[in-house]
């Protein structure tokens, strides 16, 4: 039985988490068992996911399954975006000059701020009244 090549990348942006599996194929892609259509709904949302794929020129050349948790739609997006450039990596190294001049390979850092004491959120402070 031959050995079925699967490149695996994770990708983290906020509170989300995407493990992405990129198997030789027709361009299937697959989040949580949904399809992609079904599971990122926002056409501007989509087009940035797809965007490591289509900077490589590799839009139809893959399978993609992701599993993705934690976070809102953006988040995961990001994640997912993230993870595809990760596995990408793994196909071909020469591939990182472009992703990395489009910006795709570092982690987005910003996260949410702690709440302080004394205020309302992380720099809301309660209302103030002279009287």
């Amino acid at each position: 039985m031959a050995k079925q090549v699967m490149y695996r990348g994770t990708g983290r942006r906020k509170r989300s988490i995407a493990r992405v599996m990129l198997t030789p194929g027709t361009g299937q892609f697959t989040i949580n068992g949904r399809t992609f259509e079904d599971y990122i709904p926002s056409a501007a949302t989509r087009l940035d996911v797809f965007q490591p794929l289509e900077i490589t020129e590799n839009q139809k050349s893959f399978d993609i399954i992701v599993n993705v948790y934690g976070g809102g739609i953006t988040g995961q997006a990001g994640a997912i975006r993230h993870g595809i450039t990760r596995a990408l990596l793994e196909v071909n190294e020469d591939y990182r000059k472009a992703l990395k001049a489009s910006g795709l390979i570092t982690r987005d850092p910003r996260v949410k701020e702690r709440k302080k004491p004394g205020l309302k959120k992380a720099r809301r402070a309660p209302q103030f009244s002279k009287r």
